[in-house]
């Protein structure tokens, strides 16, 4: 029973790898449309990438709900999540990046030839998703606030921008995602946030006043108004609210 826990953090970790398999698997095409028009694309197989992520995101919540259920909690478990976030949350995500800045640049003449150290950048990402994740494991005061964005909402905001880009209807927010100036901005603006030490909220529940949760029910409502008006791009638009509630609330993050 004891390792019921460890092999849903597994399972995190198998999904993670699922992941960045998907993203490894997209390779940029040439294509022509009806008129002629030269452009450039790649597969939507990398909005699976996205599901495994979502996926992970969903037992890596599950493993501390049925670690505190059996009483299996560890220094081990505690570690392990770790770890299986660190893949499933930092490295699947700055590949995500990685293929994104690629399309960027390959809009460009002789844009498949950019540099490498172009595209390098998006490694960033996981770079801080390990740093925060060590520093959360040696911090015992982040228990109903956090210091700095938790890695798995970055990592599920990452995720978010292929469905974003093959399932949304609007050019101008496709033509964002594909500029390389906004996706260095959204890498060096997505790391700072996870190793920074901005109070943020933990969205758990000491108790049940209305009082005591509004900062989490504002939330809640935002993020339900957000899926219905908004669909995918709620995920960024929610994200943004989360810093948001978390600033003007921050004596209810500790």
């Amino acid at each position: 029973m004891k390792q019921i826990p460890n092999l849903f953090t597994l399972l995190n970790l198998f999904f993670g790898c699922c992941a960045i398999v998907f993203v490894m698997q997209n390779g940029i095409a040439h294509t022509f449309d009806q008129d002629g028009e030269y452009f450039v694309t790649f597969p939507e197989r990398l909005a699976l990438a996205s599901l495994f992520i979502g996926l992970s995101a969903v037992v890596d919540f599950l493993d501390g709900f049925v670690a505190r259920l059996f009483k299996a909690t560890s220094e081990m478990g505690k570690q392990l999540d770790s770890l299986a976030d660190v893949v499933s949350f930092g490295v699947a995500p700055g590949m995500i990046l990685y293929q994104f800045l690629r399309l960027s640049f390959s809009q460009q003449e002789d844009g498949l030839d950019v540099s490498i150290g172009w595209l390098l950048p998006a490694f960033v990402v996981p770079c801080a998703a390990a740093f925060r994740l060590a520093k959360f494991n040696i911090d015992d005061s982040q228990q109903y606030g956090f210091k700095g964005v938790p890695t798995p909402a970055a990592g599920l905001l990452i995720a978010s921008l292929p469905l974003i880009y093959f399932y949304g209807s609007q050019a101008s927010v496709n033509n964002l995602l594909i500029n390389k100036w906004v996706l260095y901005g959204i890498v060096f603006g997505v790391s700072y946030l996870m190793v920074s030490n901005i109070p943020l909220l933990a969205l758990k529940f000491k108790d049940f006043s209305l009082k005591g949760n509004l900062p989490k029910i504002i939330l809640l409502a935002g993020a339900v108004l957000g899926a219905v008006l908004l669909k995918w791009l709620a995920v960024p638009v929610v994200f943004i609210l989360y810093i948001i509630v978390s600033l003007a609330f921050k004596n209810k993050t500790t």
